[in-house]
């Protein structure tokens, strides 16, 4: 215990306070409510996306933001992001509440601990893994234990101190952000110079041919989905490419899942050559990548349809093509369904491709695949700083707190 300091509990000093349900009696009154996708990664509120509903003015009356509230997400999450993230609301103005995702710590005496300090405090709790250890997992939901959270032991420092900390870790964090958010604008400006790109060089010019997908792919390998079974890793079992591994330009054979099931006859035909472009046509729609060699033989999930093409068709330069804007607003387009959102198969064929010579289609990939070079290379720049950016925050507050 540091000299001057006490200890409590998080319980001990917040009142804790359940979140909203839309509810059903009247009389209604319209607010902004928080939910779990207002929280940002860097764990801060995010108003780009709140969702205003008419709650019961009963409810709401007894669950009103106030400048300093904490909300805690308690349901939610994940394996990669366990729940506990908590965010500290600071707005004055404006008619909000919480979701029942979240709930609120409501601090009693601000004489004793304040509101920046406790945010930063429980901060420092969560990225130390601790929250992980106070969830539990119901068809696949992550909740957390609110009494093991509640129960959370504090330093309280004086207010002086309290103050001094959190403007130490404001100004070390505000320089670490600043760091990170030059490496995110050169990224962004990257994508944004890469679409222009795609859009201007793609764009259908004077004696390029138009035909349908169909018309384009080898007739040896008719458009189908992949075989539906999802799969595991399993030794000797069948490899199988999945949506989630569609997330580079190639996809290698560290990316495969196996599965024990074997593959029907009527399967057979979407076999991988190693030398086509995978397109997600399941969940999420429009994901592009191109198989390598090292796939021949292989096989697809349902979310996905190899394309194989005829000779005078150039893969990477449909592969672009298919990145470009207009073809991902087609995709968008032709994507149906409200609980599983996909493109049928009947749909995809008739989509419609545009393309110059073969030499031409050559030049242009040739001038894509450099640009693309850069924004994969700033990618993984921005990639490594974000993950050194958060492990400084995290030494930072260790220092301070242990």
């Amino acid at each position: 215990m540091k000299k001057g300091w006490e200890y409590s509990t998080i319980g001990e000093l917040c009142n804790k306070i359940n979140g909203l349900w839309k509810g059903k009696k009247e009389p209604f009154v319209n607010v902004g409510v928080i939910r779990n996708a207002n929280f940002t990664k860097d764990f801060t509120l995010s108003f780009d996306n709140i969702e205003y509903l008419d709650v019961e003015a009963k409810q709401y009356k007894t669950r009103k933001l106030e400048k300093g509230d904490l909300i805690v997400e308690k349901s939610g999450g994940s394996e990669k992001q366990p729940v506990g993230r908590t965010i500290l609301f600071e707005k004055e103005e404006g008619e909000y509440s919480f979701s029942n995702f979240t709930s609120v710590l409501r601090i009693k005496d601000w004489n004793v601990i304040s509101p920046k300090f406790l945010y930063k405090y429980i901060l420092f709790v969560y990225l130390r893994g601790d929250t992980r250890k106070m969830q539990k997992a119901t068809t696949g939901i992550h909740n957390i234990e609110f009494d093991k959270f509640l129960s959370i032991p504090v330093p309280v420092p004086p207010l002086s101190e309290q103050q001094s900390i959190v403007d130490y870790l404001d100004s070390a964090f505000a320089k670490i952000d600043a760091m990170k958010a030059n490496a995110e604008k050169a990224l962004n400006e990257a994508k944004a110079l890469f679409q222009a790109a795609l859009k201007e060089m793609l764009e259908p010019k004077e004696g390029w041919e138009e035909k349908t997908l169909k018309d384009i792919v080898d007739d040896n390998c008719p458009i189908s989905y992949g075989i539906v079974q999802q799969g595991n890793h399993i030794e000797g079992g069948v490899p199988v490419v999945r949506p989630v591994d569609l997330n580079k330009k190639y996809v290698t054979v560290g990316d495969l899942k196996c599965t024990t099931e074997s593959i029907s006859s009527s399967y057979k035909r979407t076999i991988l050559r190693g030398d086509e472009i995978l397109l997600g046509v399941r969940g999420t729609t429009g994901i592009v990548s191109i198989a390598t060699k090292e796939l021949k033989g292989c096989n697809v999930n349902r979310g996905i349809v190899p394309l194989y093409f005829k000779d005078k068709i150039y893969r990477d330069f449909i592969y672009y093509e298919m990145l470009s804007p207009t073809m991902q607003y087609v995709f968008a387009e032709k994507t149906t369904g409200s609980t599983l959102k996909q493109i049928n198969i009947k749909d995809l064929r008739m989509i419609k491709f545009s393309y110059p010579s073969i030499e031409n289609q050559q030049k242009i990939v040739t001038t894509l695949d450099s640009l693309k070079s850069k924004v994969d290379r700033l990618q993984e720049n921005y990639d490594k700083i974000s993950q050194e950016c958060d492990a400084l925050k995290q030494a930072i507050l260790r220092q301070v707190f242990e």
